[in-house]
Order: structure tokens, then sequence, then C-alpha cells
């Protein structure tokens, strides 16, 4: 291992140095050899044995006597004879090196793990590796020669101090074993990638999941932003109505939404009498609403004097009607139209018969025997056929209030429009299988497609009913323009002067409790005003029809004429307080058949 090698070529300058030991980190450390010392020129190494001299792998001793052994490490040492590799040991031991040296005593040691003296050195780890050693800061500037004196061992044999180059001997000092870095093995760093990779991919992992989380949430406010916007946009957000201020479909102020109204006149042909009701499609807010309108309502003629809604009906037709209801509720009535039973019989059975709660028992109009089972039960959820229907539309049983009819004929209108078709065309075509005459400017067209678009509300539920309060008088109140006239329809209550028609206070004397709703009805189509004044305490046999100022003389005549008394029942007297005529009726009343 003392070998030395012409490193001329080798980048270490002219002179040849030689191998001296390793330092702690396993790497040969060289000597320069000084001129004076430097060996005779190698003869050029010859693998195959050309010359008759070489490795003999058999030990055969071949080639052995011209030429001496091949010196690999260029040390100079040339001894007679190589010996040849002896694999089992029978031999002299194996010199790889070709120091001259052969110790039989001492085996092949390639790791000096034998002391001198025959110690056993230590053993460093299984992988060590030899690096050469790389100058540090103090070894910086130094000569080879310097440096590697600092871990040289003894002096060996040539070396100046040491034994003969022949009897060189090495010692374990000059040769350190160090473990391989955990960072620089193959295992390792594959490790340290594979877990990095891992973390890197959980990251990766968490961040996705994050992402996902969050976008998640963005869409669900965005989804919770416009559901929200789209209820305050249609006014359904609890604690909102349309009578509110502000913007928004929902909080449109009342006067700046949308309608379309039709006015239907129901003409009962059997009895006789009317029954009116607004059909109103508030297109801002998508609300449907039957508005029923009581006869008693007061409206101004077209000689400008007041009278009752029945009257018009009956005297002015449905389009005196419609401009009078304009000028009383301020709305704007795009058409009439005249429902006679008959047709409304037919429009039930056309869409298939209605479902609704019925609150009374209606008889059957046709039969002749009392007792006979009503034609209509009261209860929830009955299926009134077109017969049943109009039976229970125009139904008001004895001692009940003309706005008991009106209100069984509005829901009758809402159960025709929960069967009715909302495409406009089939609409349409059930108006036309009608084959009613409307009243211009109401075509068949205009009205199928309109009450399409209130048949889709009721069957929503975006639909109903209310009822127009009045005054016994047929005027409208200030509680009456804001719930119904300002809500519903956006206008303005007009009522015409009260005092331009006759006020008339009747008081039921004649024991049928019924009588007063009769006389009522027969006062409002006779263009009166009719005053509630209750039940006499005991009957009487004949009625009285008074008036407190001369001037209202004739007008007591008008009404004992229209109610059917005899002319000696009209006298002077005391009348009720904001009556014109006041009527007591007694036994000698015969209502009207109708």
């Amino acid at each position: 291992m003392n070998d030395r090698y012409d490193t001329g070529d080798a980048g270490y300058g002219a002179a040849p140095y030689e191998l001296v030991g390793y330092d702690e980190h396993g790497q040969p450390v060289y000597r320069q050899i000084p001129a004076q010392q430097a060996p005779p020129q190698q003869q050029p190494y010859d693998p195959y044995a050309q010359q008759g001299y070489g490795y003999d792998p058999y030990a055969t001793g071949a080639g052995q006597q011209q030429t001496p052994a091949h010196d690999p490490y260029d040390t100079g040492q040339q001894p007679a004879a190589a010996p040849g590799y002896d694999p089992y040991g029978s031999g002299t031991p194996y010199d790889p090196y070709g120091t001259g040296t052969h110790r039989t005593a001492t085996p092949y040691d390639p790791y000096g793990q034998t002391a001198p003296g025959g110690r056993q050195q230590p053993r460093g780890a299984e992988q060590t590796a030899y690096i050469p050693q790389q100058a540090g800061p103090a070894d910086r500037g130094r000569h080879p020669g310097e440096h590697e004196a600092d871990h040289a061992g003894p002096a060996g044999p040539g070396e100046p101090g040491g034994p003969e180059d022949g009897d060189r001997d090495y010692h374990t000092e000059q040769f350190a074993f160090v473990e391989d870095p955990d960072g620089d093995s193959e295992d390792v760093i594959d490790w340290l990638k594979f877990t990095e990779n891992r973390t890197e991919r959980r990251e990766e992992a968490r961040r996705r999941a994050r992402a996902r989380v969050v976008a998640l949430v963005v869409v669900l406010a965005l989804v919770a932003v416009g559901g929200v916007g789209w209820l305050w946009y249609a006014g359904k957000l609890p604690g909102l109505s349309s009578s509110g201020s502000g913007t928004g479909a929902g909080s449109t102020p009342v006067s700046a939404q949308k309608r379309d109204v039709i006015v239907v006149h129901l003409h009962n042909t059997g009895k006789g009498g009317t029954s009116t009701a607004l059909l109103v499609d508030n297109t801002t807010t998508k609300q449907g609403t039957t508005v029923l309108l009581p006869n008693s309502l007061a409206v101004s003629g077209d000689d400008g004097t007041a009278t009752t809604l029945a009257k018009s009906v009956d005297d002015d037709g449905a389009s005196g009607t419609r401009d009078q209801l304009d000028t009383v509720l301020g709305t704007d009535i795009q058409g009439s139209w005249r429902l006679d039973t008959p047709y409304l019989q037919n429009l039930v059975d056309l869409v298939g018969n209605i479902d609704l709660d019925t609150n009374a028992d209606v008889p059957d109009p046709a039969a002749k025997k009392k007792g006979t089972a009503p034609l209509v039960h009261q209860g929830r959820a009955q299926t009134l056929s077109g017969k049943m229907a109009v039976a229970y539309a125009t139904y008001r049983a004895p001692g009940e209030a003309q706005n008991a009819q009106l209100e069984r004929f509005g829901q009758v209108m809402q159960g025709v429009l929960r069967k009715l078709s909302s495409d406009p065309t089939a609409a349409t075509t059930t108006v036309q299988t009608l084959a009613q005459i409307l009243d211009p400017p109401l075509t068949d067209k205009d009205l199928g497609t309109f009450l399409a678009r209130l048949a889709d509300l009721a069957k929503g539920g975006d639909y109903r009913t209310a009822l127009l309060p009045v005054q016994p008088d047929g005027t409208l109140t200030a509680r009456t323009s804001d719930s119904v006239v300002k809500d519903i329809l956006g206008g303005t209550a007009k009522s015409p002067d009260a005092g331009s028609a006759v006020r008339v206070s009747v008081q039921n004397a004649t024991g049928v409790k019924d009588d007063t709703e009769k006389a009522r009805v027969v006062l409002l189509n006779g263009g009166f005003t009719f005053l509630e004044g209750g039940t006499a305490s005991a009957t009487r046999t004949a009625s009285k029809v008074l008036y407190a100022d001369a001037a209202d003389k004739a007008n007591a005549s008008d009404v004992a004429k229209t109610l059917g008394l005899p002319a000696s029942a009209v006298a002077k007297g005391g009348v009720s307080s904001g009556a014109d005529v006041s009527v007591v009726l007694g036994g000698d009343y015969k209502p009207s058949s109708s």
C-alpha cells in the first residue's frame, strides 16, 4: 500500500508521488518523492503476459523465470519472483501491492483489523467509504508534503527515518473508517423523497378540501340570497305586503302596481236579482282576488243622482254600471261579463264539477214537496255539479243578509277557477263552448286568457276572496278604502253624497225575520238607501210609512208603492235618526217572490 506512482500526467507536477496512507475519511494520501529518489522508468504493463510473465491464476509458476512480477502501483520494488495466486493458502500469501513483505504469520488483512502484535483492531461500520481528505481551512496554502505529514503514521521503509522499502509496515492508525452519512444513502434519500411527496399530497388534499368547502359555502350563500331576493321581489317575505312603500315588487306602492280587472254580473234567471263581483289580477304582486260588491253599494246614476248597484245593473246595464263603479272605486275596469245562471251551470259542467266547503244545506229549487233531501249538503270538500253550483251560488236562507248569498257566489267562482285550464288556448276554448254573447269590448280570447291567468294563481294558492264592506246607507268608510279599495283595487273611494238618495229605515214587526231582508232588496233595487231599523218587540197587523218633513211626503209615498203597501199607510210622524223615511212592517206586508 505504500506504492509509488508517476503522477506527472495526473496534474500533481513533474515529480512522482507515492501512497503513504489514508486519512480519517478513508481517502489515499500521497507524498512527493524527491527527484534523487525517483525510481527508474517502469516497463509497460502487459496484462496478457505476452513477455512470459504475469498473473498465473493457477499458481503454476509459468513465466516466473524470465520477468519479474507485475507491480500495478509502480512502487519500484521488483522481487526476483512474484509468487502466484494460491487460492487454497498452501503457498506464499498473496501480496497484491508487491511490497515484498511476506509474513507467514500474518494473514491477508485488507481492512487493517489486526494491529501489530496480533491485537484485533476494532472494526468500523459494515458500509464504509474511502473519501479523499478535503483540505480544510488550516490546510489551505500548505505543500502536499506538509499535508500528508499530518496524517502519515510512523515512517515506513524507504522513507527518511523509516525502515527499508522492502520492510515497510503499515499501522491501523494510518487508516480511518467513517460511516456513510444517512443523508447520502440512496435508501434514506428515497425514503425522504417518499415522505416529502406524501406530505405534499396530504397538504394538497387539505387545500382542495378547503377550496371545496369554501366553494360550497359561497354557492349556498348565493342560493340563499337569491331566494330571499326573489321572495322580496315577489312580495312574499313575512312582514311585507303589497301595500308597502319602497322598491321591489313586494313593496311597490299600490298606486303603481298593475292590475287587470273585469266585472262579472250573475243574473238569476229563475228568481230574479243579480250578484256582482270584480275579478282582479295583480300582475305586479302575482295575486288574484275576487272582490264581492254588495247590491246596496251607492253609485252615481247617469243623471248624477245617487242610486244602488243593483238598480244600476237593471237600469243602466253593464256598460253604465262599469263606468259608475270606476267613479266610486277609483279603479279601471277593462270589461264586463254577464253570466246568467244557465251559463254558470254549463261552465261548471265543462270544467268537470267543482269542490268546495259548503256552509248550508241547499234545498232543490225544483222540489215540490217539503222535507225533500237537500240538493247540496253542508260539509267539507263537497263536489258540486253545474246544477248544484247554481243552487248554492244563489241561495239565501230565511233571515240572511244578501252578503251571505254573495259570499257563496264567490266560493263558486273560485272553485271554477281552480278547475279551469291554466292554458290560455284551452281556457278560450271553454269560453267559446259556452256560446255566450259578450258585451264589447270583451272578446272570447280576452276573457279566456284572463281567466287562465287567474286559474294559475288559484291553483298555486295565490288567490283570495274579499267582501267590500259598506255602511247601511251604501257609502264607503275610510276603513273600507284602506282594506279593499286601496290595497286590492289600488283606487280611492268616492262615494256619492248620501243626501242625494232617500234614506229609508226599516223596522220589522211582522214576526217573520226574513221580511227585513226582502224589503231591503226591494228598496235597494228601487234606488233607495236602506237603513237597518231592527225588529219590533211586538208584531203589528198594519204597516206604517212615516215622514217628518213635508218635503219628504212624496218620497214616503214612493217607498210605500215600492214595498207594495197601501197609500193609507203613509203618515207624518217621527223618523229614525239619519233617515228621511221610516217604515214599520206589519202583517199586511206581502214581499215579492223575487
